[in-house]
């Protein structure tokens, strides 16, 4: 089944601990930790003291995508945080396969995220053979509530072509402007894992937002 992944960044922060509950007994969910430095994007969000209290308290894996200039410093500082998957930016390092291998010592779950004009091409095919996670960002990465950017469905049929042929294991994921009215052709094209924020939380039944788009 399709993964769906409520961006905690659109939750109710003064309520996130019930807001993470109201999703409890729900398979094939993980709670998608964006995590901005103010330097790599223009935004600012969580800090390793509530990534820690996060995982702490929620049911489901915790799966943080870093949009920071350093990622380094924070798969090394959050190695023991207890988050499940770890996405960093292709941008963002000058070494991507040596830092996937770097952080794959100490996370289940490692990805690589794409901004919107970074072309799949710049992916080895080394580097989709070790990699848990492809992260196709539909808008540009920095804030939340944007439209979804329709060339995402090109890199997506890309990705899922080349893992058929490299018999690669990576799961496709998209963020950026997920609903339910491109869900069910993010699927189509390739899409496994859907990161949703503004859809699911502004929604009245956040289960319900969920199976939608499973749809």
């Amino acid at each position: 089944m399709t993964i769906i992944s409520p961006s905690l960044l659109a939750c109710d922060f003064l309520n996130i601990e019930s807001e993470m509950n109201a999703f409890d007994g729900v398979n094939d969910l993980w709670f998608h930790l964006d995590i901005m430095d103010g330097h790599f994007v223009p935004n600012l969000t969580f800090g390793h003291p509530i990534v820690e209290k996060i995982t702490q308290k929620s049911k489901h894996r915790c799966d943080a995508h870093f949009m920071v200039t350093n990622p380094e410093f924070h798969a090394e500082t959050l190695k023991s945080a207890g988050l499940y998957n770890f996405t960093f930016h292709f941008e963002a390092t000058m070494d991507s396969l040596g830092l996937l291998r770097e952080v794959k010592k100490n996370y289940p779950s490692v990805g690589i995220s794409l901004k919107p004009n970074t072309s799949t091409h710049k992916l080895s095919d080394e580097l989709l053979k070790e990699v848990d996670l492809v992260l196709v960002m539909s808008v540009e990465p920095g804030f939340g509530g944007q439209s979804f950017m329709i060339s995402a469905f090109d890199k997506i049929k890309e990705l899922k072509n080349r893992r058929e042929k490299l018999k690669a294991h990576f799961q496709i994921q998209v963020d950026g402007g997920v609903s339910d009215r491109n869900a069910a052709d993010l699927i189509l094209a390739g899409a496994d894992n859907l990161v949703a924020g503004s859809y699911v939380f502004n929604s009245v039944d956040y289960i319900s937002a969920v199976n939608s788009l499973r749809k």
